[in-house]
Protein backbone atom coordinates (compact mmCIF):
# COMPACT_ATOMS: atom_id res chain seq x y z
CA UNK A 1 0.00 0.00 0.00
CA UNK A 2 1.60 3.71 -0.67
CA UNK A 3 2.46 5.74 2.02
CA UNK A 4 0.22 8.44 1.28
CA UNK A 5 -3.29 6.45 2.64
CA UNK A 6 -6.12 8.45 4.35
CA UNK A 7 -6.77 8.00 7.68
CA UNK A 8 -10.32 6.61 7.09
CA UNK A 9 -8.29 3.59 4.94
CA UNK A 10 -5.75 3.00 8.37
CA UNK A 11 -8.54 2.88 10.22
CA UNK A 12 -10.34 0.08 7.87
CA UNK A 13 -7.21 -1.78 7.20
CA UNK A 14 -6.76 -1.68 11.62
CA UNK A 15 -10.29 -2.79 11.91
CA UNK A 16 -10.00 -5.57 9.12
CA UNK A 17 -7.37 -7.16 11.27
CA UNK A 18 -9.71 -7.45 14.05
CA UNK A 19 -7.77 -4.60 15.80
CA UNK A 20 -10.54 -3.15 18.20
CA UNK A 21 -11.00 1.01 17.85
CA UNK A 22 -12.44 0.56 21.92
CA UNK A 23 -9.37 -1.02 23.63
CA UNK A 24 -9.89 -0.43 27.07
CA UNK A 25 -6.45 0.94 27.35
CA UNK A 26 -5.05 3.66 24.96
CA UNK A 27 -1.51 1.99 25.22
CA UNK A 28 -3.09 -1.29 23.75
CA UNK A 29 -4.71 1.05 20.53
CA UNK A 30 -1.49 2.69 19.81
CA UNK A 31 0.74 -0.43 19.94
CA UNK A 32 -1.79 -2.11 18.09
CA UNK A 33 -1.63 0.79 15.41
CA UNK A 34 2.02 0.78 15.77
CA UNK A 35 2.06 -3.14 15.03
CA UNK A 36 -0.43 -2.86 11.32
CA UNK A 37 1.18 0.39 9.78
CA UNK A 38 4.26 -1.57 9.36
CA UNK A 39 2.48 -3.25 6.33
CA UNK A 40 1.22 0.28 5.17
CA UNK A 41 5.12 1.30 4.15
CA UNK A 42 7.20 0.03 1.60
CA UNK A 43 10.36 -2.10 2.80
CA UNK A 44 13.70 -0.61 2.58
CA UNK A 45 17.10 -2.20 3.27
CA UNK A 46 18.19 -1.57 6.38
CA UNK A 47 21.05 0.65 5.57
CA UNK A 48 18.67 2.91 3.75
CA UNK A 49 16.19 2.67 6.51
CA UNK A 50 19.03 3.87 9.34
CA UNK A 51 19.99 6.49 6.66
CA UNK A 52 16.69 7.71 6.64
CA UNK A 53 16.93 8.41 10.24
CA UNK A 54 19.96 10.37 10.27
CA UNK A 55 18.64 12.44 7.37
CA UNK A 56 15.70 13.20 9.73
CA UNK A 57 17.78 13.85 12.55
CA UNK A 58 19.65 16.40 10.63
CA UNK A 59 16.72 17.88 9.17
CA UNK A 60 15.18 18.31 12.81
CA UNK A 61 18.23 20.21 13.71
CA UNK A 62 17.82 22.82 10.77
CA UNK A 63 14.32 22.95 12.08
CA UNK A 64 15.12 23.88 15.66
CA UNK A 65 17.45 26.10 14.55
CA UNK A 66 15.38 28.09 12.19
CA UNK A 67 11.86 28.02 13.69
CA UNK A 68 13.31 27.70 17.73
CA UNK A 69 10.55 26.24 19.10
CA UNK A 70 9.05 26.99 22.42
CA UNK A 71 5.58 25.16 22.38
CA UNK A 72 5.49 22.11 24.00
CA UNK A 73 3.53 20.02 21.47
CA UNK A 74 6.22 21.22 18.75
CA UNK A 75 8.78 19.89 21.23
CA UNK A 76 6.78 16.42 20.97
CA UNK A 77 6.17 16.85 17.01
CA UNK A 78 9.81 17.60 16.08
CA UNK A 79 11.50 15.21 18.61
CA UNK A 80 8.87 12.62 19.19
CA UNK A 81 6.62 12.21 15.82
CA UNK A 82 9.97 11.14 13.26
CA UNK A 83 12.11 8.77 15.31
CA UNK A 84 8.21 6.68 16.14
CA UNK A 85 7.43 6.42 12.49
CA UNK A 86 10.32 5.93 10.87
CA UNK A 87 11.20 2.78 12.76
CA UNK A 88 8.33 1.26 11.04
CA UNK A 89 11.22 0.33 8.27
CA UNK A 90 12.69 -0.92 11.01
CA UNK A 91 10.95 -3.37 12.57
CA UNK A 92 11.41 -6.40 10.21
CA UNK A 93 15.16 -6.31 11.11
CA UNK A 94 14.78 -5.69 14.87
CA UNK A 95 11.00 -6.14 15.60
CA UNK A 96 8.85 -3.77 16.91
CA UNK A 97 10.62 -2.71 20.02
CA UNK A 98 13.72 -3.21 19.03
CA UNK A 99 13.38 -0.98 16.03
CA UNK A 100 11.81 1.62 18.15
CA UNK A 101 14.91 1.65 20.30
CA UNK A 102 17.40 1.31 17.80
CA UNK A 103 15.50 4.22 15.94
CA UNK A 104 15.49 6.55 19.11
CA UNK A 105 18.76 5.88 19.81
CA UNK A 106 20.07 6.81 16.24
CA UNK A 107 17.92 9.72 15.94
CA UNK A 108 18.88 11.47 19.19
CA UNK A 109 22.47 10.42 19.16
CA UNK A 110 22.68 12.11 15.73
CA UNK A 111 20.90 15.38 16.61
CA UNK A 112 22.63 15.69 19.56
CA UNK A 113 26.41 14.88 17.27
CA UNK A 114 24.89 17.73 14.79
CA UNK A 115 24.23 20.45 17.08
CA UNK A 116 27.39 19.84 19.18
CA UNK A 117 29.17 20.21 16.12
CA UNK A 118 27.63 22.94 14.74
CA UNK A 119 27.74 24.75 18.03
CA UNK A 120 31.93 24.63 18.30
CA UNK A 121 32.52 25.05 14.54
CA UNK A 122 33.87 28.09 12.70
CA UNK A 123 30.59 28.26 10.77
CA UNK A 124 28.56 29.41 14.04
CA UNK A 125 28.15 33.12 14.21
CA UNK A 126 29.56 33.78 17.33
CA UNK A 127 32.56 31.17 16.40
CA UNK A 128 34.92 34.46 16.95
CA UNK A 129 34.32 34.99 20.66
CA UNK A 130 35.83 33.11 23.39
CA UNK A 131 34.81 31.29 26.10
CA UNK A 132 34.54 27.22 27.83
CA UNK A 133 33.65 24.96 24.85
CA UNK A 134 31.51 23.19 27.67
CA UNK A 135 29.61 26.60 27.32
CA UNK A 136 29.73 26.70 23.30
CA UNK A 137 27.81 23.70 23.61
CA UNK A 138 24.84 24.18 26.11
CA UNK A 139 23.96 26.43 28.79
CA UNK A 140 23.46 23.43 31.20
CA UNK A 141 27.01 23.76 33.08
CA UNK A 142 26.44 27.43 33.45
CA UNK A 143 22.69 27.05 34.44
CA UNK A 144 24.19 24.66 37.45
CA UNK A 145 26.82 27.10 38.46
CA UNK A 146 24.11 30.32 38.29
CA UNK A 147 21.65 27.86 40.42
CA UNK A 148 24.45 27.49 43.22
CA UNK A 149 24.03 31.33 42.97
CA UNK A 150 27.46 31.91 41.93
CA UNK A 151 26.96 33.30 38.56
CA UNK A 152 28.31 36.72 39.06
CA UNK A 153 31.39 35.27 40.58
CA UNK A 154 32.26 32.79 37.95
CA UNK A 155 31.16 35.43 35.20
CA UNK A 156 33.98 37.85 36.27
CA UNK A 157 35.95 35.31 35.84
CA UNK A 158 35.59 34.28 32.67
CA UNK A 159 36.30 37.81 31.80
CA UNK A 160 39.48 37.61 33.45
CA UNK A 161 40.50 35.14 31.69
CA UNK A 162 39.14 35.76 28.41
CA UNK A 163 38.67 39.08 27.80
CA UNK A 164 35.70 41.84 27.82
CA UNK A 165 33.20 39.77 25.32
CA UNK A 166 32.64 35.64 26.34
CA UNK A 167 30.46 32.98 24.80
CA UNK A 168 28.64 31.66 27.84
CA UNK A 169 25.94 29.86 26.06
CA UNK A 170 25.50 28.35 22.25
CA UNK A 171 23.67 31.86 21.43
CA UNK A 172 24.99 34.19 24.62
CA UNK A 173 27.93 36.27 25.29
CA UNK A 174 28.41 38.44 28.66
CA UNK A 175 30.17 41.85 27.85
CA UNK A 176 32.49 43.63 30.14
CA UNK A 177 32.90 46.51 28.63
CA UNK A 178 31.27 49.95 29.37
CA UNK A 179 31.19 51.10 26.43
CA UNK A 180 28.31 48.17 25.24
CA UNK A 181 25.89 49.71 27.58
CA UNK A 182 24.72 52.55 25.61
CA UNK A 183 24.39 50.38 22.13
CA UNK A 184 22.85 47.13 24.29
CA UNK A 185 20.74 48.67 26.63
CA UNK A 186 20.12 52.77 25.39
CA UNK A 187 16.79 54.01 23.95
CA UNK A 188 18.42 52.32 20.65
CA UNK A 189 19.75 49.08 22.05
CA UNK A 190 18.17 45.69 21.78
CA UNK A 191 14.75 44.57 22.94
CA UNK A 192 13.92 42.02 26.07
CA UNK A 193 15.10 38.46 25.43
CA UNK A 194 12.89 35.67 25.84
CA UNK A 195 14.63 35.11 29.49
CA UNK A 196 12.26 37.14 30.83
CA UNK A 197 9.39 35.43 29.70
CA UNK A 198 10.99 32.24 30.87
CA UNK A 199 11.40 33.95 34.62
CA UNK A 200 7.50 34.46 34.61
CA UNK A 201 6.99 31.07 33.15
CA UNK A 202 5.13 32.68 30.11
CA UNK A 203 2.53 33.97 32.19
CA UNK A 204 -0.68 35.10 30.46
CA UNK A 205 -0.07 38.38 31.05
CA UNK A 206 3.16 39.73 30.51
CA UNK A 207 4.90 41.99 33.27
CA UNK A 208 6.10 45.75 32.53
CA UNK A 209 9.96 43.81 33.05
CA UNK A 210 9.72 41.56 30.38
CA UNK A 211 8.02 44.24 28.24
CA UNK A 212 10.25 46.25 25.76
CA UNK A 213 9.95 49.02 22.20
CA UNK A 214 6.96 50.89 22.37
CA UNK A 215 4.95 48.61 24.64
CA UNK A 216 7.40 49.34 27.65
CA UNK A 217 7.30 52.95 26.86
CA UNK A 218 3.39 53.09 27.17
CA UNK A 219 2.61 50.86 30.06
CA UNK A 220 5.28 52.20 31.86
CA UNK A 221 3.75 55.85 31.63
CA UNK A 222 1.19 54.99 34.83
CA UNK A 223 4.48 54.39 36.32
CA UNK A 224 6.14 57.54 35.84
CA UNK A 225 3.41 59.28 37.44
CA UNK A 226 3.49 57.24 40.25
CA UNK A 227 6.99 58.20 40.82
CA UNK A 228 7.34 61.72 39.95
CA UNK A 229 8.15 64.38 42.34
CA UNK A 230 4.69 64.91 43.55
CA UNK A 231 3.97 61.47 44.07
CA UNK A 232 6.96 60.70 46.03
CA UNK A 233 6.57 63.62 48.47
CA UNK A 234 3.44 61.94 48.92
CA UNK A 235 4.94 58.61 49.79
CA UNK A 236 6.99 60.06 52.80
CA UNK A 237 4.23 59.53 55.40
CA UNK A 238 4.33 56.12 54.74
CA UNK A 239 7.70 55.35 55.29
CA UNK A 240 8.21 57.34 58.12
CA UNK A 241 5.49 55.55 60.04
CA UNK A 242 7.47 52.13 58.64
CA UNK A 243 10.46 53.31 59.40
CA UNK A 244 9.79 54.20 62.90
CA UNK A 245 8.61 50.97 63.59
CA UNK A 246 11.93 49.66 62.37
CA UNK A 247 13.73 51.45 64.69
CA UNK A 248 11.98 50.43 67.08
CA UNK A 249 11.49 47.10 66.83
CA UNK A 250 15.65 47.04 66.30
CA UNK A 251 15.75 49.49 69.90
CA UNK A 252 14.02 46.49 72.01
CA UNK A 253 15.64 43.38 69.92
CA UNK A 254 19.25 45.18 70.79
CA UNK A 255 21.51 41.41 70.58
CA UNK A 256 22.14 39.73 67.65
CA UNK A 257 19.64 40.83 65.64
CA UNK A 258 19.63 39.77 61.86
CA UNK A 259 19.43 43.09 60.44
CA UNK A 260 18.82 41.93 56.91
CA UNK A 261 15.50 40.47 58.06
CA UNK A 262 14.28 43.33 60.06
CA UNK A 263 15.30 45.82 56.64
CA UNK A 264 13.02 42.70 54.54
CA UNK A 265 10.00 43.14 56.44
CA UNK A 266 10.74 47.36 56.67
CA UNK A 267 10.50 46.80 52.96
CA UNK A 268 8.02 44.57 52.37
CA UNK A 269 5.52 46.50 54.81
CA UNK A 270 6.37 49.89 52.97
CA UNK A 271 6.22 48.65 49.66
CA UNK A 272 2.26 46.81 50.47
CA UNK A 273 1.15 50.09 51.56
CA UNK A 274 2.78 51.93 48.92
CA UNK A 275 1.49 49.52 46.24
CA UNK A 276 -2.03 47.84 47.67
CA UNK A 277 -2.73 50.75 50.60
CA UNK A 278 -1.48 48.00 53.53
CA UNK A 279 -2.14 44.02 54.40
CA UNK A 280 1.71 43.63 55.38
CA UNK A 281 2.67 44.13 59.01
CA UNK A 282 5.64 41.99 59.64
CA UNK A 283 7.33 44.63 61.88
CA UNK A 284 5.01 43.81 64.31
CA UNK A 285 4.00 40.50 63.90
CA UNK A 286 7.11 39.16 62.15
CA UNK A 287 6.78 36.65 58.88
CA UNK A 288 4.17 34.55 59.77
CA UNK A 289 3.11 33.26 56.76
CA UNK A 290 6.23 32.39 55.53
CA UNK A 291 6.37 35.30 52.42
CA UNK A 292 9.80 35.89 52.16
CA UNK A 293 10.75 32.32 52.46
CA UNK A 294 7.63 32.57 49.21
CA UNK A 295 9.80 35.49 47.23
CA UNK A 296 12.99 33.41 47.71
CA UNK A 297 12.11 30.46 46.52
CA UNK A 298 9.86 31.93 43.95
CA UNK A 299 12.65 34.30 42.54
CA UNK A 300 15.58 31.07 42.79
CA UNK A 301 12.70 29.06 40.78
CA UNK A 302 11.90 32.10 37.94
CA UNK A 303 15.81 32.43 37.88
CA UNK A 304 16.02 28.51 36.95
CA UNK A 305 13.33 28.88 34.67
CA UNK A 306 15.41 32.20 32.52
CA UNK A 307 18.19 30.54 32.37
CA UNK A 308 16.58 27.78 30.19
CA UNK A 309 13.12 29.17 28.79
CA UNK A 310 11.82 25.92 27.11
CA UNK A 311 11.72 24.11 30.31
CA UNK A 312 9.66 27.24 31.79
CA UNK A 313 7.38 26.37 28.71
CA UNK A 314 7.34 22.94 29.47
CA UNK A 315 6.65 23.25 33.42
CA UNK A 316 3.83 26.03 32.91
CA UNK A 317 1.65 23.36 31.37
CA UNK A 318 1.53 21.08 34.03
CA UNK A 319 0.65 22.16 37.68
CA UNK A 320 3.08 20.36 39.87
CA UNK A 321 5.84 21.98 38.30
CA UNK A 322 7.65 25.61 38.92
CA UNK A 323 5.25 25.54 42.35
CA UNK A 324 7.42 28.16 43.88
CA UNK A 325 6.88 30.69 40.60
CA UNK A 326 3.42 29.86 40.81
CA UNK A 327 3.17 30.82 44.51
CA UNK A 328 5.47 33.97 44.49
CA UNK A 329 2.89 35.13 41.22
CA UNK A 330 -0.24 33.74 43.19
CA UNK A 331 0.17 36.10 45.90
CA UNK A 332 1.11 39.45 44.15
CA UNK A 333 -2.12 38.75 42.09
CA UNK A 334 -4.38 37.75 44.74
CA UNK A 335 -2.95 41.31 46.55
CA UNK A 336 -3.17 43.15 43.81
CA UNK A 337 -6.81 42.08 42.99
CA UNK A 338 -7.76 42.77 46.12
CA UNK A 339 -7.18 46.36 46.17
CA UNK A 340 -8.78 46.82 42.56
CA UNK A 341 -12.44 45.40 44.13
CA UNK A 342 -11.73 47.61 47.71
CA UNK A 343 -10.90 50.60 46.04
CA UNK A 344 -8.31 53.77 46.53
CA UNK A 345 -7.99 54.91 49.87
CA UNK A 346 -4.99 57.53 49.37
CA UNK A 347 -2.80 57.87 46.39
CA UNK A 348 -0.70 54.40 46.05
CA UNK A 349 0.61 52.70 43.13
CA UNK A 350 -2.48 51.37 42.57
CA UNK A 351 -4.04 54.93 41.98
CA UNK A 352 -2.42 56.03 39.10
CA UNK A 353 -2.12 52.09 37.59
CA UNK A 354 -5.95 51.75 37.60
CA UNK A 355 -5.87 55.08 36.19
CA UNK A 356 -7.89 56.53 38.86
CA UNK A 357 -6.33 59.71 38.57
CA UNK A 358 -8.04 59.56 35.24
CA UNK A 359 -4.55 61.03 33.43
CA UNK A 360 -5.14 58.23 30.31
CA UNK A 361 -8.06 58.73 28.07
CA UNK A 362 -8.07 54.84 27.69
CA UNK A 363 -8.12 52.74 31.21
CA UNK A 364 -5.92 49.67 30.69
CA UNK A 365 -7.01 45.89 30.78
CA UNK A 366 -7.08 45.07 34.92
CA UNK A 367 -5.32 42.18 34.09
CA UNK A 368 -2.20 43.87 32.78
CA UNK A 369 -3.47 46.16 36.07
CA UNK A 370 -2.96 43.22 38.59
CA UNK A 371 0.33 42.00 36.81
CA UNK A 372 2.07 44.81 37.35
CA UNK A 373 1.13 45.70 41.08
CA UNK A 374 1.94 42.47 41.52
CA UNK A 375 5.65 42.57 40.39
CA UNK A 376 5.85 46.47 42.45
CA UNK A 377 6.23 44.36 45.41
CA UNK A 378 8.21 41.59 44.71
CA UNK A 379 11.02 43.75 42.76
CA UNK A 380 10.69 46.52 45.21
CA UNK A 381 10.85 45.06 48.54
CA UNK A 382 13.51 42.97 47.66
CA UNK A 383 16.37 45.15 46.32
CA UNK A 384 15.74 48.23 48.63
CA UNK A 385 16.69 45.49 51.52
CA UNK A 386 19.53 44.66 49.69
CA UNK A 387 20.99 47.48 49.11
CA UNK A 388 20.58 48.50 52.98
CA UNK A 389 21.86 45.55 54.21
CA UNK A 390 24.73 45.56 52.21
CA UNK A 391 25.72 49.13 53.12
CA UNK A 392 25.08 48.67 56.69
CA UNK A 393 27.58 45.89 56.09
CA UNK A 394 30.32 48.65 54.58
CA UNK A 395 29.88 50.78 57.23
CA UNK A 396 30.56 48.08 60.17
CA UNK A 397 33.44 47.11 58.57
CA UNK A 398 34.94 50.40 58.38
CA UNK A 399 34.36 52.30 61.94
CA UNK A 400 35.90 55.40 60.10
CA UNK A 401 33.15 55.73 57.26
CA UNK A 402 30.48 54.49 59.77
CA UNK A 403 31.79 58.08 61.64
CA UNK A 404 32.28 59.74 59.01
CA UNK A 405 28.15 59.59 58.03
CA UNK A 406 27.24 59.52 61.32
CA UNK A 407 28.43 63.01 61.80
CA UNK A 408 26.84 64.43 58.57
CA UNK A 409 23.86 62.84 59.77
CA UNK A 410 24.39 64.65 63.47
CA UNK A 411 25.15 68.00 61.79
CA UNK A 412 21.88 67.65 59.66
CA UNK A 413 19.54 65.89 62.14
CA UNK A 414 20.98 66.53 65.80
CA UNK A 415 18.83 65.17 68.46
CA UNK A 416 15.28 66.98 68.42
CA UNK A 417 15.58 67.20 65.22
CA UNK A 418 13.01 65.04 62.73
CA UNK A 419 15.78 62.74 61.02
CA UNK A 420 12.60 62.32 58.39
CA UNK A 421 12.72 65.51 56.80
CA UNK A 422 13.61 65.14 53.21
CA UNK A 423 15.37 68.95 52.80
CA UNK A 424 18.63 67.99 53.49
CA UNK A 425 19.09 65.20 51.46
CA UNK A 426 21.09 66.96 48.60
CA UNK A 427 23.24 68.46 51.39
CA UNK A 428 24.50 65.44 52.11
CA UNK A 429 26.93 64.14 50.10
CA UNK A 430 28.90 61.33 52.59
CA UNK A 431 25.46 60.19 52.75
CA UNK A 432 24.80 59.88 48.54
CA UNK A 433 28.21 58.91 48.56
CA UNK A 434 28.38 56.01 50.73
CA UNK A 435 24.75 54.51 49.21
CA UNK A 436 26.44 54.55 45.44
CA UNK A 437 29.47 53.23 46.52
CA UNK A 438 27.48 50.26 48.11
CA UNK A 439 25.70 49.78 44.97
CA UNK A 440 28.76 49.99 42.65
CA UNK A 441 30.30 47.21 44.79
CA UNK A 442 27.12 45.13 44.53
CA UNK A 443 24.89 46.58 42.07
CA UNK A 444 20.59 45.44 41.98
CA UNK A 445 20.81 43.18 39.35
CA UNK A 446 24.67 41.74 39.41
CA UNK A 447 24.79 40.30 36.08
CA UNK A 448 22.41 42.80 34.50
CA UNK A 449 19.40 42.87 31.85
CA UNK A 450 19.86 40.12 29.50
CA UNK A 451 18.86 41.31 26.07
CA UNK A 452 18.13 39.98 22.24
CA UNK A 453 19.81 41.39 19.83
CA UNK A 454 17.35 42.88 16.72
CA UNK A 455 16.81 41.78 13.14
CA UNK A 456 19.97 41.85 10.98
CA UNK A 457 22.27 42.23 14.02
CA UNK A 458 23.77 44.97 15.88
CA UNK A 459 27.47 46.40 15.72
CA UNK A 460 28.19 46.97 19.58
CA UNK A 461 31.54 48.60 19.97
CA UNK A 462 34.19 46.63 18.22
CA UNK A 463 31.63 43.64 18.33
CA UNK A 464 29.40 42.60 15.62
CA UNK A 465 26.21 40.31 17.64
CA UNK A 466 24.04 38.70 15.15
CA UNK A 467 20.48 38.61 14.37
CA UNK A 468 19.09 36.87 17.84
CA UNK A 469 21.77 36.56 20.27
CA UNK A 470 21.57 36.69 23.72
CA UNK A 471 23.98 39.16 25.25
CA UNK A 472 23.94 40.61 28.77
CA UNK A 473 26.49 43.59 30.29
CA UNK A 474 27.86 42.34 33.26
CA UNK A 475 27.30 45.27 35.96
CA UNK A 476 29.38 43.37 38.61
CA UNK A 477 32.47 43.32 36.75
CA UNK A 478 32.03 46.50 34.90
CA UNK A 479 31.52 48.38 38.74
CA UNK A 480 34.94 46.45 39.84
CA UNK A 481 37.12 46.87 36.66
CA UNK A 482 39.92 49.06 37.42
CA UNK A 483 39.63 50.93 34.04
CA UNK A 484 36.37 52.61 34.93
CA UNK A 485 36.88 52.52 38.78
CA UNK A 486 40.17 53.26 40.81
CA UNK A 487 42.00 52.98 43.16
CA UNK A 488 40.60 50.69 45.63
CA UNK A 489 38.64 49.24 43.11
CA UNK A 490 37.29 45.98 45.10
CA UNK A 491 36.92 47.65 48.24
CA UNK A 492 34.34 50.00 49.63
CA UNK A 493 35.76 53.85 48.99
CA UNK A 494 33.17 56.04 49.30
CA UNK A 495 35.64 59.26 48.26
CA UNK A 496 35.74 58.05 44.75
CA UNK A 497 31.89 59.59 44.12
CA UNK A 498 32.73 62.61 46.57
CA UNK A 499 36.20 63.35 43.97
CA UNK A 500 34.19 62.91 40.90
CA UNK A 501 31.59 65.23 42.21
CA UNK A 502 33.91 68.12 43.22
CA UNK A 503 32.96 67.19 47.03
CA UNK A 504 36.73 66.66 47.35
CA UNK A 505 40.35 66.92 45.72
CA UNK A 506 42.08 63.11 45.41
CA UNK A 507 44.89 65.08 47.04
CA UNK A 508 42.52 65.08 50.07
CA UNK A 509 42.15 61.51 50.31
CA UNK A 510 45.84 60.99 49.69
CA UNK A 511 45.96 60.07 45.81
CA UNK A 512 47.49 61.53 42.83
CA UNK A 513 44.58 63.13 40.22
CA UNK A 514 46.58 60.79 37.75
CA UNK A 515 45.42 57.54 39.70
CA UNK A 516 42.12 58.44 39.99
CA UNK A 517 39.68 57.25 37.54
CA UNK A 518 35.63 57.47 37.78
CA UNK A 519 34.05 56.23 34.45
CA UNK A 520 30.45 58.03 35.50
CA UNK A 521 28.73 56.12 32.47
CA UNK A 522 29.91 52.70 33.98
CA UNK A 523 28.18 53.21 36.74
CA UNK A 524 24.82 51.42 36.54
CA UNK A 525 23.31 50.00 39.66
CA UNK A 526 19.90 50.35 38.36
CA UNK A 527 20.88 49.52 34.88
CA UNK A 528 20.37 51.90 32.10
CA UNK A 529 18.07 53.54 29.42
CA UNK A 530 14.22 53.50 28.85
CA UNK A 531 14.02 50.20 30.83
CA UNK A 532 15.78 50.98 34.26
CA UNK A 533 14.47 50.92 37.47
CA UNK A 534 11.25 52.97 37.33
CA UNK A 535 11.47 53.11 41.05
CA UNK A 536 14.89 54.02 41.41
CA UNK A 537 14.14 57.36 42.78
CA UNK A 538 11.48 56.00 45.27
CA UNK A 539 14.05 53.56 46.17
CA UNK A 540 16.81 56.20 47.52
CA UNK A 541 14.37 58.54 48.89
CA UNK A 542 13.35 55.33 51.45
CA UNK A 543 17.14 54.60 52.13
CA UNK A 544 17.93 57.53 52.84
CA UNK A 545 15.48 58.57 55.11
CA UNK A 546 15.87 55.30 56.86
CA UNK A 547 19.56 55.59 56.96
CA UNK A 548 19.30 59.15 58.32
CA UNK A 549 16.66 57.60 60.93
CA UNK A 550 18.54 54.84 61.99
CA UNK A 551 22.17 56.57 62.39
CA UNK A 552 20.45 59.32 64.48
CA UNK A 553 18.60 57.33 66.77
CA UNK A 554 21.04 54.33 67.15
CA UNK A 555 24.32 52.79 67.24
CA UNK A 556 25.00 49.61 65.67
CA UNK A 557 27.78 46.94 65.69
CA UNK A 558 28.90 43.05 64.42
CA UNK A 559 27.44 40.64 67.04
CA UNK A 560 30.09 38.96 68.75
CA UNK A 561 30.86 35.89 66.62
CA UNK A 562 29.84 37.56 63.36
CA UNK A 563 32.42 36.96 60.52
CA UNK A 564 32.44 39.12 58.49
CA UNK A 565 34.79 37.68 56.22
CA UNK A 566 32.28 35.27 55.48
CA UNK A 567 29.58 38.00 53.97
CA UNK A 568 31.03 38.87 50.56
CA UNK A 569 31.30 35.66 49.88
CA UNK A 570 27.95 34.27 50.85
CA UNK A 571 26.05 37.01 48.61
CA UNK A 572 24.01 34.59 46.25
CA UNK A 573 22.75 36.19 42.95
CA UNK A 574 19.60 35.27 41.58
CA UNK A 575 19.09 37.98 39.08
CA UNK A 576 18.80 40.25 42.22
CA UNK A 577 21.06 39.44 44.97
CA UNK A 578 20.02 36.82 48.03
CA UNK A 579 21.82 38.27 51.31
CA UNK A 580 23.41 36.49 53.89
CA UNK A 581 22.58 37.00 57.61
CA UNK A 582 24.32 40.51 59.27
CA UNK A 583 24.24 40.14 63.08
CA UNK A 584 24.48 43.04 64.93
CA UNK A 585 24.25 44.63 68.23
CA UNK A 586 21.99 47.64 68.75
CA UNK A 587 22.62 50.49 71.21
CA UNK A 588 20.35 53.71 71.39
CA UNK A 589 22.29 57.22 71.26
CA UNK A 590 21.67 59.73 73.66
CA UNK A 591 18.87 61.80 72.45
CA UNK A 592 19.23 65.11 74.55
CA UNK A 593 19.72 68.13 73.37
Amino acid sequence: MPIGVSPLLILRYIDARHVSLHSPHPAQFLCAIFNNMTSLVPELAKGDALLLTVAAALGTHYAFKKLEPRDPLTHVGLLGVPPMLLSAFLKPYYGALGALAVTFALFFAVLTTSVALYRISPFHPLAQYPGPLLHKVSRFYLTWITMQGRAHLYTQQLHERYGDIVRVGPNEVTIRDASAILPVLGATGFPKSEAYLGRAMYAPVRSLIASSGDEHQARRKPWNRAFNSAALKGYEGIISRRAEQLVDLLSREKANVDLGVRFSWFTFDFMSDMAFGGGSDMLTKGDEGSMWRVLDDGLAAGHFFANQPWIAAWAAKFPMFGQDVKRMRKYGTERAAERVNHGSLNKDLFYYLNNEDGAEKQTRPLAQVISDGALAVIAGSDTTANVLTNLFFFLLSDRNEYKRLQAEVDKFYPPGENALETKYHQDMPILNAAINEALRLVPVVPSGSQRAAPPGGKVVGSYYLPEGTNASVHFYSVHRDSRNFAPHTTSFWPDRFLIASGEMKASDAGIDDRAFVHNAGAFVPFSFGPANCVGKNLALQEMRMTICLLMQRLELRFAPGFNPDSYERNLLDFFVIKKPELLVNVLIRDQSA
